[in-house]
């Protein structure tokens, strides 16, 4: 029964891999009364969450889910301990705390964008989370960890991205992205129209200095007592000219 559970957690996690861009280390939203059933049933969560998910997790809560501890009875004291020991992501809520179901849907949101696993035994959210895509839930039933597998939600959206119908979240990212890098998105055009106009100032100082000139190249200084070498340039005849004066010498001497 085991090696089934296993195999099936493997199937689900490779089917949120696949079609809605899950990747590790994978992010479990944690409630209370899921610590409150690990405590119940034994379960070490830091120890057995990266064994059932083989890979690396990452555990975080609310500060909403945290206090909503604190507001319950003292038998969730060991339930909230635990909680502490985990990351806390920011909400909306600061200021006025709201139940832990109210804020890990408002975290999750429409799209479930930052590809989080929820982790909780409350079936009314479980319940609500079922009806958002791409939302994978964790829960425990008789000492061990359940993976449900996908939605109906989920099914119908993956079925309608291969149909064409729709686009998927993963995609639509690219694509926000591509229009930010190209300032083709609203925010690129805010970026451009907020560009400054450059003033048409006094010209640069230094471009209106008069470009010095050159010293020329003096000839060297010659030593004192030092004559001026005259150069002799040998002016030859043409060959043709001396053989003729030759012979007229010859000539006149027979």
């Amino acid at each position: 029964m085991k090696i089934k559970r296993q195999k099936q957690a493997k199937k689900t996690l490779s089917f949120y891999k696949h079609n809605f861009g899950f990747r590790e280390p994978f992010q479990l939203l944690i409630d209370g009364t899921f610590c409150q059933a690990a405590l119940k049933n034994k379960i070490q969560i830091k120890e057995q969450m990266p064994k059932y998910f083989m890979g690396d997790v990452q555990l975080c809560s609310t500060n909403c889910a945290l206090k909503e501890l604190d507001s319950l009875s003292k038998d969730l004291y060991g339930a909230k301990v635990i909680l502490q020991r985990f990351q806390m992501r920011r909400c909306k809520h600061s200021k006025e705390p709201v139940s832990a179901s109210e804020c890990l849907l408002s975290l999750v949101g429409e799209t479930n964008p930052h590809h989080y696993f929820v982790a909780t035994q409350d079936r009314k959210l479980a319940t609500g989370l079922m009806k958002i895509p791409g939302v994978p839930l964790l829960y425990i039933v008789q000492n061990t960890m359940v993976l449900e597998k996908p939605s109906e939600c989920s099914l119908k959206h993956v079925e309608a991205v291969q149909l064409g119908e729709l686009v998927s979240s993963t995609e639509q990212q690219r694509l926000q992205n591509l229009k930010s890098e190209q300032g083709l998105s609203k925010d690129g055009e805010e970026r451009q129209g907020k560009k400054r106009k450059r003033k048409s100032g006094n010209p640069n100082p230094l471009s209106c200095l008069k470009k010095k000139k050159k010293p020329m190249a003096q000839p060297p200084k010659r030593a004192d007592g030092e004559k001026k070498k005259r150069s002799r340039h040998r002016n030859r005849k043409p060959a043709g000219l001396t053989v003729g004066v030759n012979a007229n010498s010859s000539s006149t001497q027979s």
